[in-house]
């Protein structure tokens, strides 16, 4: 009893100690837990994965007839608006093997292998650009589907499916037993053969706009696919390649780090430049939600997002232009407030806000009207036909009211300014109705002059449309082509 009572209990600090070695045991543990899920080096085969990717860089025989397969089978695809066929042609490719085989020569200092990649990837690129010119200049359907104009406008997200894309593969290459799944999937998501067929398409169709934007969406592409190879590879420590003669190997060392840092530059400015339209975009929306998508209007006025025009342009001005349709105009002041929030976006300071006021939209009076001359004569109609009847005398009174509150000859006269593609143009009302109520809907006939395709024909019956509906103050306004 006598011994419990002398003996030594541990104090605080010897629990300190022991809290403090267990949280390093535990810390020791998570780091080597993060350090085994994570470590690719020890499953890795450089003489394979060299291998194969050297393997890919020649281009002759097999692997021309396969590209020329690709170009078609993604020319095709483009026209047609098909994404299934897209990513066939996607799948069957052999554009990826230069690339990958630029980023290794870099990586490793083998000039030889630089050498035969450019010149590879330079004939690939060329032959693409070519045969897609030839396809989209002779085929009689050159329509501009969504999956072509998608190509021609790249963004931040062209930038990181690139470059995550490149680190995926090469990982996928590097380790033992390659993983094919990946391989296809990368081959989908960084698409290099969609942008050369577009390029192709601008310039069959004379716009080179089009042709600029796909080959920079490619530049992206080819560019960041071969930085994520080059990182990987030299995170791996493949070998380098040794020369005999030292000044040789010096100058080849100091060759590769000059075409690596030129690769690099306009990757980091094509990077930066995308991420500044992506910024000031997004800005721009959060501007548009803190001020007019929350104004209320009292009457019957109306923001028309559709209509909303973010431009960015560092060179020649940005600015946002947004409509306001119906009988109610916004306040001066209001619009005022609006500029000084702008100013408290850091990227919308110095860029113009444009705000299309709109005027008087009596179509929604036009249909208030009907239904209380029908509601006030119901009591006196003692058949179906009575009523048709009556409704029909009203609707064609109304109709004739519409006509002359539209300023045909105004229209008329910058139709004529403006749409020198216009050959006549006719107005009517027509009068619609889903069987619960009756609407009438003011619509414009035209007819366009000879010369235009079938995709030109709709893109210019579109914009003559978003003109009246600006123009009119009314959203409801239609315009139909006429033969």
């Amino acid at each position: 009893m006598s011994e419990n009572l002398f003996e030594e209990k541990p104090t605080s600090g010897d629990s300190g100690e022991e809290i403090k070695k267990d949280f390093r045991g535990l810390l020791g543990n998570g780091q080597k837990f993060l350090f085994e899920l994570l470590e690719i080096r020890s499953n890795t085969d450089p003489a394979a994965t060299k291998e194969s990717i050297i393997a890919d860089i020649p281009f002759k025989g097999h692997t021309s007839w396969i590209l020329i397969c690709s170009i078609f089978i993604a020319s095709v695809g483009l026209n047609a608006n098909s994404t299934a066929v897209v990513i066939g042609a996607m799948l069957i490719s052999p554009l990826m093997g230069p690339i990958l085989g630029m980023g290794l020569s870099l990586a490793i200092n083998d000039i030889d292998m630089l050498r035969r990649s450019l010149k590879n990837f330079t004939v690939m690129v060329v032959l693409s650009v070519l045969t897609a010119f030839l396809f989209f200049y002779l085929f009689p359907l050159r329509d501009e589907s969504s999956e072509l104009l998608a190509r021609t406008a790249p963004d931040i997200r062209d930038v990181l499916i690139a470059f995550f894309g490149g680190l995926a593969l090469v990982i996928a290459r590097a380790k033992k037993g390659t993983i094919a799944s990946v391989i296809f999937g990368v081959a989908i998501a960084t698409a290099l053969m969609p942008p050369l067929c577009t390029v192709g398409f601008g310039l069959a169709i004379g716009k080179p706009l089009y042709a600029l934007g796909a080959m920079y969406l490619f530049t992206i592409n080819t560019i960041f696919i071969g930085l994520a190879t080059f990182l990987v590879i030299k995170y791996l420590r493949f070998p380098m390649v040794r020369y005999a003669n030292s000044k040789r190997r010096r100058f080849i060392a100091r060759l590769a780090s000059l075409v690596g840092l030129a690769v690099m530059i306009p990757a980091g400015i094509t990077f930066y430049a995308v991420l500044q339209e992506s910024l000031f975009r997004k800005q721009a929306q959060e501007f548009l939600a803190d001020t007019i998508e929350i104004y209320e209007f009292k009457n019957n006025g109306r923001y028309e997002n559709d209509l909303t025009d973010i431009h960015f342009d560092e060179k020649l001005g940005s600015y946002i232009e947004v409509a306001v349709l119906g009988t109610e105009e916004v306040p001066e002041n209001i619009i005022n407030t609006w500029r000084n929030k702008k100013s408290t976006f850091s990227r919308l300071a110095d860029v113009e806000l444009r705000v299309l006021q709109g005027g008087r939209d009596d179509s929604e009076q036009k249909f208030n009207y009907v239904n209380e001359l029908y509601e006030s004569k119901k009591a006196e109609l003692l058949t179906k036909d009575e009523r048709i009847r009556v409704l029909e005398e009203e609707v064609a009174a109304l109709g004739k009211y519409a006509a002359n509150s539209i300023p045909f000859d105004e229209i008329m006269a910058e139709a004529r300014v403006n749409y020198e593609s216009i050959a006549t143009l006719g107005f009517s009302n027509r009068i619609q109705t889903d069987f619960s109520k009756l609407d009438t809907v003011s619509t414009f006939e035209v007819r366009l002059k000879n010369g235009l395709n079938s995709s030109q024909r709709a893109a210019e019956v579109k914009k003559v449309q978003r003109w009246l509906q600006v123009r009119l103050k009314d959203s409801t306004v239609q315009v139909m082509e006429v033969n």
